[in-house]
C-alpha cells in the first residue's frame, strides 16, 4: 500500500482490510524495551489502524491515547475493542491537526508502527512527537526497510540514508530487527543545537543568488535537507539579466514544482558576507503567495522537503549559513548565534502574509478568555483585538503554548551580556489593562515607546481601520524585527522607527494637535517632558512609573501642563535604555551580605551604619496582620515610598543574617544618624491549611536613633492599614498622584508629599493624610530623624 491521502485509508478500513499485525517478535521488543513504569504509564499510538497495537500496549499496563487520521480506522477500533479498558481513541491528523485532544503531561512511550514512511514533513512530526516525551520516555519507530522490501514496495520503506536522519538528535539510538522490520528506540533529547555551515570552497571570484523563504497555510517554513547532510532553502545563483526576484521564483519551480508569480516575490533583505574568503551576495526573496504540490524534483541534490515550525529552527542541526541568514532577515531572533553578517534591508511595500497552524486560533481564544476572565479586558475592541491579533507571530522563537501564556508569562525576546531581559512580549493581561486604559476611540493615533509588534498592532487593531501607530525604539535589531513582524504579520498601520523614545517621535509623525494616546512598555524613572508635549489635550499616558523602585502602570490623563493619575496597576518591565536611564545610587553593607538602594536621589550618609548593625537589635511589632489569601502589600510598599522621609530599600544577599529578610528580597527601610530601620513580615499564627496562616508585619531597627526610626515606620504601617488597606487585595485604595513640570514652584503644587525627579515633581496625596505639604523627598544627610507622626 503505497497510497497516503485520507479519503484512501478511510476506504480501505471501511471495506474490512487490516495491516500487517504486530508479530510476537514486536512485542517481546516492547516489553524488553519499554515496559509501562509504575504509576502513571501513558502510551500514545500513532496511526494506530484498528488499534492491535494500542491494545497490546494496555496489555503491558500503559493508559493508551490511540490516534489515527482514518474515521473507519478509529470506527472499527472503538467497535472490536469496545471491551478494552485503558485505551482513548482519537480522530487526528497528527501531522496537520490541532494536537489538543493528545495529553498535555505528555507520554512516557510514543510508538510509531508502520507509519513513519507516510509522514511527508518528517522531522517536524518526530521532533514534535520527541517534545511530548517525558523524562526517561521512548519514541519507537517500526518500520520496513529497503533491504526486506520488494522492489514496487519501497516506497513506504526506509534505507540507511532515511534512518540517519530519523535518529539524528537523539541522545539513544538503538535498532533492533523483529522479523525484518526496523525496530527503533529513540530516547534523550530529540534535537540538536542549529549550527550554520558552509559548503566546499567555491572556485569563483564572487557569489550573488537568491533565496526564496516561502511559508504553508500553517507558517511553516519549506526547507531541504541537502545531500550534504544540511537544510537548504530554495534558491541558487543569478543567470545573465535575471533579477533576483526572479532568480528565486524560478529556482522554487525547479527544486519544489511549486509556482509563484514574479508580482508575490520580494527582495526584503540583501546579506554580504563572504564564503571560504571569496565575497558573497544573497537576495533574500520573500514569496507571500504560490500554488502547486510540493514535490522534490532534485532528488540527486535534496534527500527530502519539508515544512518547519519556525520555533523548532533553533534545533535543527546543520543549516546552510545563507539559509540561516535569510532566515533570520525575515524572522529576526529565530537562528541564535549566527556568524557576523551585513545586511541591507529593502523597504518594499510587502504584504501580510497568512498562515497559522491549527491550534493556532484555539490557543489565542484561551488566552483571550483567560484575561477576559480576570476582568482586564472589559470593552470588545480590546477583547476582538486579543482573539484576532496572532501574538504567536510575534515571538516566532517560541511554541504555541509559551506565546499564548494567558498567565503573569512574558516572553523574553532579547538579553543583554549579563543575561538581563532588555526586550520582551509583556504578558496579554497587562497589555491589555494598559492598552484599556488608553480609552481610544476608533480612528485614534497612538505612540508607543518600546517596540516589539504585538502590542502596537493590538493597539491598532483598537484603533480601527483610520488608526495609526507611531513605535519608537532605540535598539536597531529591535526595530528591524518589529518592522518585518509587522510586515509579514501585520494591519499595515504600525511605523517603527529607531529613535530614543525619551525624546518622543519624529515631528513628522506628530499629528497636528498631539497623540490621542501614548503608551510606555519599558520602567521609568522619570517622564520625558515630550510624552506629555506631545499628548493631546485629554489625552491618555500609561507608563510604567517606578516611585520608590516599586513600578505601576499608572494611567495618566493630560490637563495641560499637568498629567492627573486615573489608574494605578502592579507590575513589572524591562529597563529603559535611552537617555533616561538611571543608575540608582547603591551602598552595600557587612561585606556585601547587604546593600540600600536610594531609589529616590542621591545616597544617604551611611557613616556608622555598618557598627549599628553589629549592635542590638530593636524591634515593634505593628499588631497589623496579613493571611495567606491577601499577602499581596503593593500599596504598603508605594505607602511607604511615598510618605516616609529618608526612604530606601535594604537588600539582603544572603539567607543568614543580622536582618531576617530572605536571600535576594528586599524590605522598605528608613535611615537616620547611624541608624536603620526595615519593615519584615513574620508569621504569628501557624497552620495546615492557608487560611489558618497568618504574619505580622514587624519593624526592626539598629542604632541609637533606631528605636525612634522603628516607630514612624511602625506608625506607617498602622496608617496604611487605617486608611488604605482593603480586605480585598485588588481594592486597596490608590493615592491622587499628579505630575507637574520640573520647575514648578512649591505655592503653585497641591497639597500632598511631593517626589522631584528630573523633568517633573510628582504630588501624591493618600486617603487619610493630613493636607500640609512637607519639603520634597530627596535624600540627604539627616543628623537626625523626622518627627514620629502619631497614628489618627
Amino acid at each position: 500500500m503505497t497510497y497516503t491521502a485520507r479519503d484512501q485509508w478511510d476506504k480501505h478500513y471501511s471495506d474490512g482490510k487490516n495491516f500487517r499485525q504486530v508479530g510476537e517478535r514486536e512485542r517481546e521488543l516492547l516489553a524488553e524495551h519499554a515496559p509501562a513504569p509504575g504509576g502513571d504509564g501513558r502510551a500514545l499510538d500513532v496511526g494506530c489502524g484498528t488499534g492491535e497495537m494500542s491494545v497490546f500496549l494496555a496489555s503491558l499496563g500503559y493508559t493508551v491515547d490511540a490516534v489515527d487520521f482514518a474515521d473507519s480506522a478509529i470506527a472499527r477500533a472503538r467497535e472490536e475493542h469496545a471491551d478494552v479498558e485503558g485505551v482513548r481513541w482519537l480522530h487526528l491528523d497528527i501531522e496537520r491537526e490541532d494536537p489538543a485532544p493528545l495529553d498535555e503531561e505528555g507520554y512516557d512511550l510514543v510508538v510509531m508502527r508502520l507509519m513513519y514512511p507516510f509522514l511527508h514533513d518528517r522531522g517536524r512530526v518526530l521532533h514534535g512527537l520527541g517534545e511530548r516525551l517525558r523524562d526517561g520516555g521512548a519514541l519507537i519507530v517500526i518500520t520496513p526497510v529497503v533491504e526486506n522490501t520488494p522492489e514496487e514496495r519501497r516506497g513506504i520503506a526506509l534505507d540507511d540514508d532515511e534512518i540517519t536522519l530519523l535518529s539524528a538528535g537523539w541522545k539513544t539510538v538503538e535498532q533492533l530487527d523483529a522479523d525484518g522490520l526496523a525496530f527503533l528506540v529513540l530516547r534523550g533529547p530529540c534535537h540538536t543545537d542549529a549550527r550554520a555551515v558552509e559548503k566546499r570552497p567555491t572556485k569563483g571570484h564572487a557569489l550573488t543568488g537568491a533565496l526564496a523563504v516561502v511559508t504553508d497555510d500553517a507558517g511553516r517554513v519549506l526547507l531541504g535537507r541537502s545531500r550534504l547532510g544540511m537544510l537548504e532553502l530554495p534558491g541558487g545563483k543569478t543567470t545573465g539579466s535575471e533579477d533576483f526576484a526572479a532568480a528565486a521564483v524560478r529556482e522554487l519551480a525547479e527544486e519544489t514544482g511549486l509556482v509563484a508569480e514574479p508580482g508575490d516575490a520580494y527582495v526584503a533583505t540583501m546579506v554580504v558576507d563572504d564564503s571560504h574568503g571569496v565575497p558573497r551576495l544573497t537576495a533574500v526573496v520573500r514569496v507571500t503567495a504560490w500554488t502547486g504540490v510540493l514535490v522534490n524534483r532534485e532528488p540527486k541534490l535534496f534527500d527530502r522537503l519539508e515544512w518547519h515550525d519556525l520555533h523548532a529552527l533553533a534545533c535543527v542541526s546543520d543549516i546552510f549559513t545563507p539559509a540561516a541568514q535569510a532566515l533570520d532577515a525575515v524572522w529576526p531572533g529565530v537562528m541564535p548565534d549566527l556568524p557576523p553578517t551585513a545586511s541591507y534591508p529593502i523597504a518594499v511595500d510587502q504584504p501580510a502574509v497568512p498562515g497559522e497552524p491549527a491550534e493556532g486560533a484555539r490557543l489565542r481564544h484561551a488566552m483571550a478568555e483567560t484575561v477576559i476572565n480576570g476582568g482586564w479586558a472589559p470593552s470588545e475592541p480590546v477583547r476582538d483585538a486579543l482573539r484576532t491579533v496572532p501574538r504567536h507571530r510575534f515571538a516566532p522563537e517560541v511554541n504555541l503554548a509559551a506565546a499564548y501564556d494567558g498567565g503573569d508569562r512574558a516572553v523574553i525576546t532579547r538579553r543583554d551580556e549579563a543575561g538581563a531581559a532588555i526586550s520582551s512580549v509583556s504578558a496579554a493581561w497587562l497589555q491589555a489593562d494598559m492598552i484599556e486604559n488608553l480609552c481610544l476611540t476608533p480612528g485614534a493615533i497612538v505612540f508607543e515607546a518600546g517596540s516589539g509588534g504585538y502590542n502596537a498592532e493590538l493597539i491598532a487593531h483598537v484603533a480601527g481601520p483610520e488608526g495609526r501607530v507611531v513605535t519608537v525604539d532605540i535598539d536597531p535589531w529591535v526595530v528591524r524585527r518589529t518592522r518585518r513582524f509587522t510586515t509579514e504579520a501585520g494591519s499595515g498601520r504600525v511605523t517603527a522607527v529607531e529613535a530614543d523614545a525619551a525624546l518622543g517621535a519624529p515631528a513628522h509623525l506628530v499629528p497636528r494637535g498631539g497623540f490621542d494616546g501614548s503608551v510606555i512598555t519599558y520602567s521609568c524613572w522619570d517622564i520625558a517632558p515630550a510624552w506629555r508635549d506631545q499628548l493631546a489635550e485629554g489625552g491618555r499616558l500609561v507608563l510604567p512609573l517606578a516611585i520608590g523602585g516599586y513600578t505601576r502602570a499608572i494611567a495618566f490623563e493630560r490637563r495641560g501642563q499637568v498629567l492627573h493619575a486615573r489608574h494605578f496597576t502592579y507590575c513589572g518591565f524591562v529597563r529603559d535604555r535611552g537617555q533616561q536611564a538611571r543608575t540608582i545610587p547603591v551602598t552595600g553593607l557587612l561585606g556585601g551580605e547587604l546593600t540600600l538602594r536610594f531609589e529616590h536621589g542621591d545616597a544617604a550618609e551611611t557613616a556608622g551604619l555598618e557598627e549599628a548593625l553589629r549592635g542590638p537589635r530593636h524591634e515593634i511589632a505593628t499588631g497589623v496582620t496579613m493571611g495567606a489569601a491577601n499577602s499581596y502589600f503593593g500599596s504598603l510598599q508605594l505607602y511607604a515610598a511615598t510618605t516616609l522621609p529618608a526612604f530606601c530599600r535594604l537588600v539582603a544577599h544572603q539567607d543568614t543574617g543580622v536582618t531576617d529578610i530572605a536571600k535576594d528580597r528586599d524590605a522598605p527601610a528608613v535611615v537616620g544618624d547611624a541608624s536603620l530601620a526595615y519593615l519584615i513580615h513574620v508569621q504569628s499564627r501557624h497552620g495546615e491549611l492557608p487560611e489558618d496562616k497568618e504574619w505580622e508585619w514587624v519593624v526592626h531597627a539598629f542604632g541609637e536613633q533606631g528605636p525612634q526610626l522603628a516607630k514612624q515606620l511602625a506608625a506607617t504601617v498602622r496608617a496604611w492599614d487605617r486608611h488604605v488597606r482593603a480586605d480585598d487585595n485588588d481594592k486597596h485604595a490608590d493615592p491622587v498622584l499628579t505630575v507637574h513640570p520640573a520647575g514648578t514652584p512649591d505655592d503653585l503644587l497641591p497639597a500632598g508629599h511631593v517626589l522631584d525627579k528630573e523633568h517633573c515633581r510628582l504630588v501624591v496625596r493618600w486617603p487619610g493624610g493630613d493636607g500640609h505639604l512637607p519639603g520634597p523627598a530627596r535624600h540627604h544627610r539627616a543628623p537626625a530623624p523626622a518627627p514620629v507622626l502619631e497614628d489618627r
